[in-house]
Protein backbone atom coordinates (compact mmCIF):
# COMPACT_ATOMS: atom_id res chain seq x y z
CA UNK A 1 0.00 0.00 0.00
CA UNK A 2 1.53 2.97 -1.32
CA UNK A 3 2.07 6.08 1.50
CA UNK A 4 -0.28 8.84 1.54
CA UNK A 5 0.34 12.28 -0.12
CA UNK A 6 0.82 15.19 2.04
CA UNK A 7 -1.49 17.83 1.44
CA UNK A 8 -0.16 21.15 -0.30
CA UNK A 9 0.43 24.49 1.73
CA UNK A 10 -2.29 26.03 0.39
CA UNK A 11 -5.09 23.02 1.49
CA UNK A 12 -3.47 23.07 5.04
CA UNK A 13 -3.50 26.92 5.48
CA UNK A 14 -7.06 26.89 4.22
CA UNK A 15 -8.13 23.36 6.51
CA UNK A 16 -6.19 25.47 9.71
CA UNK A 17 -8.36 28.28 9.42
CA UNK A 18 -11.49 26.73 8.69
CA UNK A 19 -10.51 24.94 12.13
CA UNK A 20 -9.40 28.11 13.90
CA UNK A 21 -13.43 29.24 12.88
CA UNK A 22 -14.95 26.55 14.26
CA UNK A 23 -15.96 26.31 17.83
CA UNK A 24 -14.33 23.31 18.43
CA UNK A 25 -11.08 23.51 21.12
CA UNK A 26 -8.48 20.65 21.52
CA UNK A 27 -5.87 19.46 23.31
CA UNK A 28 -3.45 17.39 21.38
CA UNK A 29 -0.75 15.48 22.38
CA UNK A 30 2.17 13.82 19.86
CA UNK A 31 4.45 11.26 20.80
CA UNK A 32 7.30 10.08 18.24
CA UNK A 33 5.63 11.36 14.97
CA UNK A 34 2.78 14.09 13.81
CA UNK A 35 5.09 17.26 15.25
CA UNK A 36 4.18 19.56 12.69
CA UNK A 37 0.69 19.33 13.46
CA UNK A 38 1.28 21.66 16.40
CA UNK A 39 3.49 23.91 14.80
CA UNK A 40 0.89 24.20 12.02
CA UNK A 41 -2.30 25.09 14.32
CA UNK A 42 -0.37 27.38 16.58
CA UNK A 43 1.47 29.56 13.46
CA UNK A 44 -1.52 30.17 12.07
CA UNK A 45 -3.43 33.24 13.38
CA UNK A 46 -6.54 32.25 15.66
CA UNK A 47 -4.67 29.69 17.17
CA UNK A 48 -5.77 30.52 20.82
CA UNK A 49 -9.43 29.86 19.53
CA UNK A 50 -8.34 26.22 18.91
CA UNK A 51 -6.08 25.08 21.15
CA UNK A 52 -6.21 24.18 25.05
CA UNK A 53 -2.71 22.77 25.41
CA UNK A 54 0.08 21.27 23.11
CA UNK A 55 2.07 18.26 24.95
CA UNK A 56 4.87 15.78 23.30
CA UNK A 57 5.31 12.94 25.58
CA UNK A 58 8.04 11.85 23.74
CA UNK A 59 10.11 9.72 26.44
CA UNK A 60 8.66 6.45 27.44
CA UNK A 61 8.17 7.76 30.72
CA UNK A 62 6.14 10.69 29.59
CA UNK A 63 4.30 8.84 27.37
CA UNK A 64 3.51 6.53 30.36
CA UNK A 65 2.90 9.19 32.81
CA UNK A 66 0.04 10.92 30.31
CA UNK A 67 -1.53 7.34 30.31
CA UNK A 68 -1.31 6.94 33.65
CA UNK A 69 0.84 3.43 33.05
CA UNK A 70 3.09 2.17 31.16
CA UNK A 71 2.07 0.68 28.17
CA UNK A 72 3.26 -2.75 26.38
CA UNK A 73 3.86 -1.25 22.93
CA UNK A 74 4.31 2.64 22.46
CA UNK A 75 3.16 2.74 18.80
CA UNK A 76 -0.42 0.98 19.06
CA UNK A 77 -4.22 1.96 18.26
CA UNK A 78 -5.04 1.23 21.84
CA UNK A 79 -2.49 3.64 22.85
CA UNK A 80 -3.60 6.81 20.78
CA UNK A 81 -7.02 5.85 21.88
CA UNK A 82 -5.80 6.60 25.19
CA UNK A 83 -3.84 9.61 24.96
CA UNK A 84 -6.77 11.02 23.19
CA UNK A 85 -8.65 10.29 26.01
CA UNK A 86 -6.51 11.62 28.47
CA UNK A 87 -6.66 15.15 26.82
CA UNK A 88 -9.99 15.23 26.28
CA UNK A 89 -10.28 14.67 29.66
CA UNK A 90 -7.91 17.59 30.15
CA UNK A 91 -9.87 19.64 27.48
CA UNK A 92 -12.96 19.50 29.66
CA UNK A 93 -10.94 20.29 32.67
CA UNK A 94 -9.18 23.31 31.08
CA UNK A 95 -13.16 24.71 29.44
CA UNK A 96 -15.34 23.48 32.67
CA UNK A 97 -16.81 21.64 30.60
CA UNK A 98 -18.82 24.75 28.78
CA UNK A 99 -16.97 24.48 25.20
CA UNK A 100 -17.47 21.56 22.39
CA UNK A 101 -14.05 20.14 22.83
CA UNK A 102 -11.71 17.10 21.21
CA UNK A 103 -8.79 15.36 22.65
CA UNK A 104 -6.52 14.67 19.92
CA UNK A 105 -2.91 12.33 19.84
CA UNK A 106 -0.68 10.98 17.38
CA UNK A 107 1.52 7.97 18.02
CA UNK A 108 3.99 7.31 15.69
CA UNK A 109 7.16 5.43 14.41
CA UNK A 110 8.87 7.13 11.65
CA UNK A 111 12.64 7.01 9.85
CA UNK A 112 15.16 6.82 12.38
CA UNK A 113 18.91 6.41 12.70
CA UNK A 114 18.90 3.25 14.29
CA UNK A 115 17.73 -0.61 13.81
CA UNK A 116 13.88 -0.73 14.23
CA UNK A 117 11.79 -3.70 13.70
CA UNK A 118 8.28 -2.95 12.44
CA UNK A 119 6.72 -1.05 10.02
CA UNK A 120 6.60 2.47 9.73
CA UNK A 121 3.47 3.48 10.73
CA UNK A 122 1.54 6.27 12.77
CA UNK A 123 -1.62 5.38 15.14
CA UNK A 124 -3.93 9.02 15.27
CA UNK A 125 -7.46 9.23 17.75
CA UNK A 126 -9.80 11.86 18.50
CA UNK A 127 -12.11 12.01 21.27
CA UNK A 128 -14.87 14.22 22.03
CA UNK A 129 -17.48 13.47 24.51
CA UNK A 130 -19.52 10.99 22.33
CA UNK A 131 -16.76 9.01 20.49
CA UNK A 132 -13.27 7.59 20.07
CA UNK A 133 -12.40 8.04 16.42
CA UNK A 134 -8.96 6.89 15.05
CA UNK A 135 -6.83 6.48 11.62
CA UNK A 136 -3.76 4.58 10.87
CA UNK A 137 -0.93 5.64 8.55
CA UNK A 138 0.84 2.91 6.88
CA UNK A 139 4.07 4.30 6.02
CA UNK A 140 6.80 2.60 3.43
CA UNK A 141 9.89 2.15 4.55
CA UNK A 142 12.86 3.68 2.79
CA UNK A 143 10.21 5.52 0.32
CA UNK A 144 10.36 8.95 2.29
CA UNK A 145 12.60 10.72 4.82
CA UNK A 146 11.46 11.74 8.42
CA UNK A 147 10.26 15.37 7.71
CA UNK A 148 8.33 14.11 4.83
CA UNK A 149 6.53 11.63 7.07
CA UNK A 150 6.46 13.78 10.13
CA UNK A 151 4.43 15.57 7.30
CA UNK A 152 2.18 13.16 6.15
CA UNK A 153 1.29 11.88 9.70
CA UNK A 154 0.33 15.52 10.30
CA UNK A 155 -1.68 16.60 7.55
CA UNK A 156 -3.85 13.16 8.74
CA UNK A 157 -4.17 14.37 12.37
CA UNK A 158 -5.08 18.22 10.39
CA UNK A 159 -7.73 16.20 8.84
CA UNK A 160 -9.41 14.35 11.92
CA UNK A 161 -9.38 18.13 13.55
CA UNK A 162 -10.79 19.18 10.79
CA UNK A 163 -13.34 16.28 10.27
CA UNK A 164 -13.80 16.69 14.00
CA UNK A 165 -14.63 20.51 13.86
CA UNK A 166 -16.90 19.28 10.63
CA UNK A 167 -14.63 21.56 8.27
CA UNK A 168 -13.30 19.12 6.18
CA UNK A 169 -14.18 16.75 3.70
Amino acid sequence: MPSPAPMTTTERLQLIDQIHDSPLMVVIAVSGGGVASISDLLLVPGASRTVLEAQVPYSFSALSDLLGYAPEQAVSLEVAERMALACQRRAEQLTEGSLPTAGVACTAALVTDRQRRGDNRAHIALATSQIVTSSHVALEKGLHDRVTEDRIVSDEVLRMVGNSAEVAS
